[in-house]
């Protein structure tokens, strides 16, 4: 169920200088907030284990699951065993500001990945995941030569995914230490696809023409990051955990196309076509820019039963920049721009105790929250408006049969921006299966 949703303080902020009049009301917005850059990340809250510890996930590491948010923690896989893990996740959200509200819900593929040995001391990690996701649209009504009414289309959908494989290595460190290093080599692939469409109603095309601007962005980029776990036995009761993450910055370029064209209003038939010109080339390169980006994590766990995380990530900004090449520019310039990214998580959890006698005994339960400053600025009548976001998440861990196999549920509530501008609150419910099998086991008979 959808109810109608004035959002003028959005469109003021996101019309591009295309706009013809005077913009008004609108309608039918998903993920307003993707509208900017390659879309929205969704990283790390795709992911339940992620999810359930508020998104502390610098020093998690399990030999039944996969953690691809520090590649040194594949180096926890057991050399005998093979690791499954994929996920679901599904959302409601809603969209509100001071003049309405507007709900929705959707599910889809939180991530495949799987972990497995090579030698004692060397581990591989293998992965899809969703990195971004773009979903938009909205209606405007302005008006032209005084008289007349135009309506201007926004609309966006597609999103970029991330294929990594990954090593991790076990490092020799002495009595009472553990140390484990890692790398992921990602592949970014993916379309975004952006339009704007003019409709002048009641017009006799003798002026003005019903016109839409198109572009595609279609993404094929290679980046990496580093990992670094360490954990000191502190005395006979408690384990420090230190985690370290480093993606280093990357410049690199993406295929862009574009098509300016007019139509009839009835038919949506193509009349002229403006961009590119007669036997002009539709592709161009544009700029997709990965920034620097430090994370640490501490953790201190007793006796393998009670655990407490905290992480934090530090960049110049969040996410992929993106850049058009100026000399196209098809849909105008944006209200956006970037400035320093933070994100500060707390979790705590509860550990099972896998030889429990009891089954409620070796459920894991958790409970985290994390604030982070976004990197994200819409600028409004001169006034730069931060777009923050703020989360809780609380899940649990279940044993499977009488392996070490895992069922685990999480359930996490966000709030994005703020209703002077648009405020987005999300509820998302994650479900994923970790199988951990011995595969390289040769069974023994009497």
């Amino acid at each position: 169920m959808k109810r109608n949703i004035h959002l003028t303080r959005l469109l003021t902020l996101t019309a591009m200088t295309l706009a013809v009049g005077s913009l008004g009301a609108q309608n039918g917005f998903n993920m307003p907030y993707s509208q900017f850059g390659i879309g929205i990340g969704e990283t790390p809250f795709n992911m339940p284990i992620a999810t359930r510890m508020g998104g502390s996930v610098y020093t998690l590491a399990g030999n039944n699951f996969v953690n691809p948010f520090n590649p040194a923690s594949y180096a926890t896989v057991e050399k005998e065993s093979f690791v499954f893990d994929m996920g679901l996740n599904i959302q409601a959200t809603t969209l509100h500001d001071d003049a309405g509200s507007q709900y929705d819900a959707d599910g889809n593929l939180g991530y495949l990945a799987i972990a497995m040995p090579v030698t004692a001391w060397w581990k591989l990690g293998a992965g899809l995941m969703p990195y971004t996701s773009v979903d938009y649209e909205s209606v405007s009504q302005g008006t032209y030569m005084d008289s007349g009414t135009v309506k201007t289309v926004y609309d966006g959908t597609g999103g970029g995914n991330m294929v990594f494989l990954g090593s991790a290595f076990n490092i020799p460190a002495g009595k009472g230490r553990t140390l484990q290093a890692g790398f992921n080599l990602n592949y970014l692939t993916g379309n975004v696809e952006r339009a704007i469409s003019f409709d002048f109603q009641g017009n006799d095309s003798t002026y003005y023409l019903d016109s839409r601007r198109y572009r595609q962005t279609r993404l094929g980029n290679i980046t990496f990051d580093l990992g670094l776990q360490l954990w000191q036995q502190l005395g006979e009761s408690y384990t420090l955990g230190l985690g370290l993450v480093y993606k280093p910055y990357r410049d690199m370029t993406v295929r862009d196309k574009a098509l300016i064209y007019t139509y009839h209003s009835t038919d949506q038939t193509l009349v002229d076509t403006v961009f590119p010109e007669s036997g002009g080339d539709p592709s161009y390169k544009s700029r997709l820019e990965q920034a620097q980006t430090f994370g640490i994590g501490l953790s201190l766990e007793r006796n393998k039963r009670w655990q407490l995380a905290i992480d934090a990530t530090f960049a110049d900004w969040a996410d992929m920049r993106y850049t058009e090449d100026t000399a196209h520019a098809v849909l105008g310039n944006s209200a956006a721009c970037y400035g320093p990214y933070s994100r500060y998580t707390l979790g705590m959890q509860k550990m099972g105790n896998m030889d429990a006698t009891s089954y409620w005994g070796r459920i894991s339960w958790s409970a985290g929250a994390h604030l982070t400053q976004g990197a994200l600025r819409l600028v409004q009548d001169g006034t730069e408006h931060r777009i923050d976001e703020w989360g809780v998440g609380l899940g649990l861990s279940m044993p499977m049969r009488k392996g070490r196999s895992l069922l685990t549920l999480s359930l996490g509530y966000s709030s994005m921006g703020t209703s002077e501008v648009l405020q987005r609150e999300s509820f998302t419910l994650g479900i994923s299966v970790s199988s951990c099998e011995r595969w390289f086991v040769k069974r023994k008979y009497n």
